[in-house]
């Protein structure tokens, strides 16, 4: 909350008008293209870090695909999470998210902006129809990011027990599968300080479809986990 604070603080003159523009922008998600969305996501977030004493350390920018079509799978640290993957990717990305988001201001407008899924982790039917439709999507062209841990780790940068199941929209859409490895995106939001923290985003070689095609998702899970945990621990 501090940090929040001091984000605002800091930006106190530009808050307003971008309050109202996210806003405007999130109840007319149709009237702007995708890269107008993103591109006044990025203008926003990238004013709240530097107000907030963070800094994104981005690594392996190379690895992002060139052709749209690809999902960003990483570690869960935080409510930070998206917001410093926005900042370190310059293309375009959607993002599934749990439904509790809806309930949190700024972030349920950054959702609406990026034309996100919420989902229902209790409703097995929902959440199967979700995993469809970011399918077809990520088929047509959108690129997404999905948090296979399904919740933040609550562990620092220990990352949970990656879910097999988080992987299948991957699978149905036939697409690159990028992980990306988080470091210290739990410190922004979800530790009382306002201290300067540096946020590491790795974003690790793709997986391409002819890679994974005859793994159970529940081996493309541990894989991807094997390779952020990995990465994390070269870099703490």
């Amino acid at each position: 909350m501090k940090r929040i604070l001091l984000m605002v603080f800091r930006n106190i003159l530009l808050v307003p008008f971008m309050w109202c523009r996210l806003c405007y922008y999130a109840a007319h998600v149709d009237k702007y293209t995708e890269e107008q969305h993103y591109r006044m996501l990025r203008f926003i977030v990238k004013r709240a870090n530097k107000g907030g004493n963070v800094h994104i350390d981005v690594y392996g920018e190379k690895n992002i695909p060139k052709e749209n079509g690809f999902m960003f799978f990483p570690n869960h640290q935080g409510l930070y999470d998206v917001l410093a993957i926005v900042e370190a990717c310059p293309t375009p990305v959607s993002v599934v998210a749990k439904k509790e988001i809806k309930d949190i201001q700024f972030l349920k407008q950054v959702i609406a902006c990026m034309k996100g899924y919420l989902l229902d982790r209790s409703d097995v039917r929902q959440a199967m129809q979700v995993i469809i439709d970011v399918s077809k999507e990520v088929k047509k062209g959108r690129n997404y990011i999905i948090f296979p841990e399904g919740t933040r780790s609550r562990n620092g940068n220990q990352a949970g027990e990656f879910k097999g199941g988080s992987f299948k929209a991957a699978t149905m859409a036939k697409c690159p599968i990028v992980p990306v490895a988080l470091i210290d995106s739990f410190k922004p939001f979800d530790t009382n300080t306002i201290s300067p923290v540096n946020v590491q985003v790795h974003f690790l070689p793709p997986m391409e479809y002819d890679e994974y095609k005859d793994m159970k998702t529940s081996e493309i899970a541990g894989t991807v986990q094997k390779k952020i945990q990995e990465t994390i621990d070269k870099n703490i």
